[in-house]
């Protein structure tokens, strides 16, 4: 079925108006009709099962037939730290890691990041990266619409570590952990739903005087196993790890 995010306010008196792309994309390239159901999400975790009713030059209305909590996400919050990587592969690891379940993507800039901040049009960047992450959420049924964030420095991302429940520097240098050991000795003593931070370096990954900082700061050094992996490889590696742990 069908799947598309609205506005809480959208939903009014059981019926769902959907309007912009959403809209055009149901009416014209999808050609669906009065009575065809489609699933709508509010972005806030709620799914509604609705029936198409009325087709309107900028908009397209459903009645509410049914609403329930979604069950795609996953039992913790995971927000992914990504070193600016080259060309486009920050498309692709947003892509795959919104199918991964996380919740919020913060790209940083650190001292081997071949792509700077700054390079091109940093708001129409950002805002194709979230257009790339409401698209990937809509494919594989999330029940919400995770964010990017705009891109920030090494130094502001890693001061972040005390917002989260657990913090996670995949580092390839010596003193790590095994993300395994790291997961089963958390999660005893992790509330309900954690909040998880993963952070992933460029292709050049992170120097020595980062990894300290970041240690300093709290971030746990964690490995990947014995195979040096992409940039665009290991975010889903980890957050695959983190499923592995908590939800399958």
């Amino acid at each position: 079925m069908p799947r598309f995010f609205v506005a809480k306010e959208d939903i009014r008196n059981g019926i769902v108006t959907v309007s912009g792309e959403d809209a055009h994309h149901i009416s014209r390239a999808l050609r669906m009709a009065a009575g065809e159901r489609v699933t709508v999400c509010d972005a806030e975790g709620t799914d509604y099962e609705c029936v198409l009713t009325d087709f309107l030059p900028d908009r397209v209305l459903a009645r509410v037939e049914r609403s329930r909590p979604t069950d795609r996400e996953p039992p913790y919050i995971a927000v992914l730290y990504q070193g600016l990587p080259k060309a486009d592969k920050l498309e692709n690891v947003i892509q795959k890691a919104v199918e991964c379940g996380v919740s919020r993507i913060v790209p940083f800039e650190s001292e081997r990041c071949v792509a700077r901040i700054g390079d091109g049009d940093g708001e129409k960047k950002n805002a194709r990266r979230n257009r790339i992450a409401a698209e990937a959420a809509k494919q594989c049924g999330r029940g919400i619409l995770p964010a990017v964030d705009p891109a920030k420095p090494f130094r502001e991302a890693v001061a972040e570590a005390a917002r989260f429940d657990l913090a996670l520097i995949c580092y390839e240098g010596e003193g790590t952990t095994p993300l395994p050991s790291v997961l089963a000795a958390a999660k005893s003593r992790m509330p309900e739903r954690p909040a998880v931070a993963l952070m992933v370096g460029s292709e050049g990954g992170f120097s020595l005087g980062e990894a300290e900082a970041a240690k300093a700061a709290g971030w746990i050094p964690v490995g990947l196993g014995k195979r040096i992996l992409r940039t665009e490889t290991a975010p889903v590696f980890a957050l695959a790890g983190l499923s592995f742990a908590w939800e399958l």
